[in-house]
């Protein structure tokens, strides 16, 4: 027979971390969040309880059972999870524990959770991101968005991210993480001598084109 852990007592909910898809009702009059793994199918609020995924009767979560909303201790292990390329679109979330959790060595899965922060990476291009645009897909009557600068967002929906946190509501915020930037003056003038020296390549095949063409036309 197992023993049992002790049971935890927390004086503050406990801080955990993961990675989400931003979504928006069809109608656009709610936002909330999509998970990336096992909750992928059921779009979650700010304040949201969790239910099992696989339909049964039991509350989450529960130890016979993988249901539960899921996070990591560490920010840093939630952030590499955004390398990966069918994730490179994801927020990264800051939520707090709630209600029952079992505690794992990597993280927790837990009854209830509220989202405190969620930050938006940079545009595709490296440029800031400046709202939230329509990704072209969505799940369960549920918008996807992701990430644009102002040059790459087009003529798609879109919303701001102050816009996006007054949606879900909750005491939301949303943050966005600093862009590439402009080039600075080394990488400028790299790129000034680069397109000289194909100036003067060029140049160079022209006269010799004028030359040949002129010995060419001697009798």
């Amino acid at each position: 027979m197992r023993p049992r852990l002790p049971e935890e007592r927390p004086t503050e909910p406990p801080t955990g971390y993961k990675i989400a898809h931003p979504v928006l009702d069809a109608d656009g009059g709610r936002a909330g969040f999509l998970g990336v793994s096992l909750g992928a199918t059921a779009p979650y609020r700010v304040l949201d309880e969790a239910r099992c995924v696989y339909g049964r009767r039991h509350s989450a979560p529960h130890r016979r059972c993988d249901c539960g909303f899921h996070c990591l201790h560490e920010r840093r292990v939630a952030e590499g999870l955004l390398v990966h390329a069918e994730h490179r679109r994801a927020v990264l979330l800051e939520v707090s524990v709630l209600g029952s959790y079992i505690r794992f060595e990597h993280g927790f899965r837990y009854a209830r959770q509220r989202v405190r922060t969620a930050t938006v990476g940079p545009c595709p291009c490296g440029a800031a991101t400046s709202v939230l645009a329509d990704a072209g897909w969505g799940r369960g009557g549920h918008r996807v968005l992701e990430a644009a600068c102002g040059g790459c967002v087009g003529r798609r929906l879109r919303w701001t991210p102050e816009a996006f946190a007054r949606l879900a509501g909750d005491g939301l915020t949303v943050r966005t993480a600093p862009g590439a930037g402009p080039a600075g003056m080394p990488e400028l003038v790299a790129e000034a001598a680069l397109l000289q020296a194909r100036l003067d390549w060029f140049q160079s095949q022209l006269a010799r084109l004028g030359t040949a063409r002129g010995e060419g036309s001697q009798t």
